[in-house]
């Protein structure tokens, strides 16, 4: 039988540690403990394996679309292919903390997989971190005295100080060695998350008997057997009061969030009687205790109106229930002081919240309807005040931040984002009494739904910033062939067909060639040279050589012409019209010279034949083939429309007829232009078009070419178009502020700090 890789591996590991280390080998009875924890963590993964095939094709089978069917095929493929190095690379992470359990300095810090210090950054990560924050969790709520045990005796063997979140069999460690392990695989976040769920329901669920096995191997070893053994499962209530949210142990949060907390009790007690009423409670009163509390508000949340008016009083609701409840008893019922404390802050906030400007008023009313699960939540956990990745804290910022672009006009019964948010707050309303974990399910859910929202709209704004920087290029390109077409043009008389064709037709090859090569291509001087020859061309010459340069140029030159008109797709019946009266004007001027010079006579010959290909080939198909030497009776010499250019050459943008309108201009030290300059893209901001319609929308782009910003809605798409100037003029109407895109949560917390620390002051 081949030897287990993992295995000589790991006995490789034990035999090359140095004799002379701090403290040396690892005791037999942890080499035992960790082999044997390491061939059960090795038969729940392949099983995990085993059965991802069937669960993803399952998923295939239900899916909505081909690309979803698609991406759970692919990535039932790619599973297949990195299996192998899935099962090595976690239980080798696994392994390696158990190395290093007799190799720790004094006074070097524990470094422990820590979900609540993970950074936001990337979309997928934070929902990689929540998803693994909830499956930590649950398995401290349910194995958390097992596990405790067995960091304990761990710490009977070795000289390394570890708690249960660096314990190399907790949780934290076998999650975050999971998800490392995994990072190879080139899936999307929602098929991550399926694999995730696996690895709970076939490695993590079995984590009990793992945690049993591994203590009683100690027991039998003889490492603390005086230390009692625990229940598998804990009783949620004690695990719920403890604060196990987020895989935290109160004994572990405890000084930190303790810290916080009492601050903050601390100024509610120095405003007593100031800012908030002072406790007058009768001689006899009794205080319910934090469980009677949640009874009450659960009976509140049950039966809390479906539209919370903005003068609704949570305190005095409250209140009401416990005065009801002191008459039925006959005695004086009240708030226990640390709990009032809890239901002052959190009222404090929602006050904050539901007066803040930021968030719609129609979704204000189903924020405000969460105030009794936050309260409760916060009953149950006082990190909810400190802890800034805690689940429900998170939740309501996220339900924040999605809300940010959602206007008043949105239609609130077909709006998806509004359904899943008032689909969140009813799942709190139904179904949470006593468990925090539905924070974590719900934060994860509504995470995947936003992301797959800022997924698309993130797409649809690129197109959207590509598309504009397309067409600052093609302004900046008109603006060019402006430029040089009054440069030759502006003062000159020439032929109305010769202007006309240059500022309708050549000005578009001009366009066309600016985009493609630039301004200083040879594409570019080519088409300028082609421009001043017909220019040229349609000048009245009396030197001789000029009869000589026509009669060489004009075969040339209709070519070019006919060649770039072609290349820019210009119509081809206006092009044979054009040709038509260019030829008139040409054989014109042959004819003036014959009159004026007779010794010209040859172009009587050489100009049919150098002329007739060119100039029927600038025919449409279909023309009848006119002799060049010919004149239309309309085109008699000296009969020829001639022009003179004196205004500017304007060339229209696609889309407009009419020139841009002049702007107001304001002073470079304006306040109102500094307040456009300060402004940043990605800034949420809201124009107050009239008393009744409101604009919110993102600044997706600045584009500095023409110096134009570009507004998008939360879906992406192009809303509106503003220049600096037009900017400056908003904000000095006062009909445009900024959204503020800071966390809900903190906001509402700062300014509540704010009020007391102003409050005791006073």
């Amino acid at each position: 039988m081949k030897t287990d890789a993992n295995v000589v591996h790991l006995n490789k590991v034990a035999a090359e540690q140095s004799p002379t280390s701090p403290a040396g080998r690892l005791p037999v009875a942890l080499i035992h403990l960790r082999d044997k924890a390491v061939q059960q963590l090795k038969q729940a993964l392949q099983a995990l394996f085993d059965n991802a095939d069937d669960t993803l094709f399952e998923m295939a089978d239900r899916a909505a679309s081909n690309g979803e069917q698609n991406a759970f095929f692919e990535a039932m493929r790619d599973l297949r292919l990195k299996r192998k190095n899935i099962e090595r690379s976690f239980l080798q992470k696994v392994i390696e903390p158990f190395a290093t359990l007799n190799q720790y300095e004094i006074g070097k810090p524990v470094e422990a997989v820590s979900f609540d210090s993970l950074a936001l950054v990337q979309h997928d990560e934070l929902e990689e971190s929540v998803a693994l924050d909830a499956m930590v969790a649950k398995v401290m709520s349910r194995d958390g005295v097992a596990v405790s045990h067995l960091t304990t005796r761990l710490n009977a063997l070795v000289s390394k100080k570890l708690d249960d979140m660096s314990n190399p069999l907790g949780p934290a460690l076998l999650c975050g060695a999971f998800l490392e392990a995994c990072s190879s695989l080139g899936v999307e976040i929602k098929v991550k998350l399926i694999i995730f769920k696996l690895f709970e329901k076939y490695v993590l669920a079995d984590l009990d008997q793992l945690y049993a096995e591994a203590n009683q191997s100690l027991v039998t070893a003889g490492v603390l057997p005086e230390l009692k053994s625990a229940p598998a499962r804990r009783n949620p209530e004690r695990s719920g009061a403890a604060g196990q949210v987020g895989g935290i142990t109160g004994e572990q949060a405890g000084e930190g969030v303790q810290e916080v907390f009492v601050a903050l009790q601390t100024l509610l007690a120095q405003v007593r009687g100031t800012g908030l009423p002072r406790r007058e409670l009768p001689a006899d009163a009794a205080p319910i205790t934090s469980n009677d509390l949640l009874r009450l508000l659960s009976h509140m949340q049950q039966h809390a109106p479906a539209q919370v008016s903005n003068d609704f009083d949570l305190r005095e609701q409250l209140e009401q229930l416990l005065s009801r409840a002191s008459v039925r008893s006959g005695k004086a019922r009240v708030v226990g002081e640390v709990d009032e404390d809890v239901i002052n802050l959190v009222s404090m906030l929602f006050e904050f919240i539901l007066d803040d400007r930021t968030l719609p008023d129609s979704l204000k009313a189903l924020i405000a309807r969460l105030q009794i699960p936050m309260l409760k939540v916060a009953v149950l956990d006082k990190t909810f005040f400190s802890r800034g990745s805690h689940p429900a804290r998170r939740l309501l910022n996220e339900i924040a931040s999605a809300a940010l672009g959602w206007g008043e006009q949105d239609d609130s019964q077909r709006d998806s984002l509004y359904q899943k948010i008032e689909q969140v707050v009813q799942r709190l309303l139904n179904d949470f009494v006593d468990d925090p974990l539905i924070f974590s399910e719900l934060l994860a859910d509504f995470l995947a739904f936003t992301g797959n929202e800022r997924r698309r709209s993130d797409l649809l704004e690129q197109r959207t910033r590509d598309a504009e920087e397309g067409s600052a290029r093609a302004e900046l390109a008109r603006r060019e062939v402006e430029q040089v077409l009054n440069e030759r043009l502006l003062g000159k008389c020439l032929p109305e067909v010769v202007v006309r064709l240059l500022q309708e037709a050549w000005s578009k090859v001009l366009m066309l060639t600016c985009l493609k090569h630039g301004a200083n291509s040879l594409e570019w001087q080519a088409a300028l040279a082609t421009m001043d020859d017909l220019v040229w061309s349609a000048q009245t010459h009396e030197d001789p050589q000029a009869r000589l340069r026509l009669l060489e140029l004009v075969p040339g030159l209709l070519k070019a012409l006919r060649e770039g008109m072609a290349s820019a797709a210009f119509d081809p019946f206006s092009t044979g019209e054009f040709f038509s009266q260019l030829e008139a004007l040409h054989v014109q001027a042959f004819q003036r010279f014959k009159r004026v010079m007779p010794a010209v006579d040859t172009v009587q010959r050489e100009v049919p034949a150098a002329l007739d290909a060119e100039m029927n080939a600038a025919l449409p198909a279909g023309d009848v083939e006119m002799p060049l030497l010919e004149l239309p009776p309309a085109l008699e010499p000296h009969g020829v429309a001639m022009v003179e250019v004196v205004e500017e050459i304007v060339l229209l943008a696609p889309g407009r007829s009419t020139p841009d309108e002049t702007e107001i201009c304001l002073p470079d030290d304006d306040e109102a232009l500094l307040q456009v300059d300060n402004l940043r893209v990605g800034s949420w901001v809201e124009f107050q078009e009239d008393e009744e319609y409101k604009l919110r929308c993102k600044l997706a782009a600045v584009i500095k070419p023409t110096g134009k910003y570009i507004f998008v809605n939360r879906t992406g798409m192009k809303v509106l178009e503003k220049t600096r100037m037009g900017l400056a003029v908003e904000f000095r109407r006062k009909s445009i502020r900024l959204l503020d895109d800071a966390l809900l949560f903190d906001r509402a917390l700062e300014s509540v700090i704010g009020n007391l620390r102003r409050l005791k002051g006073t």
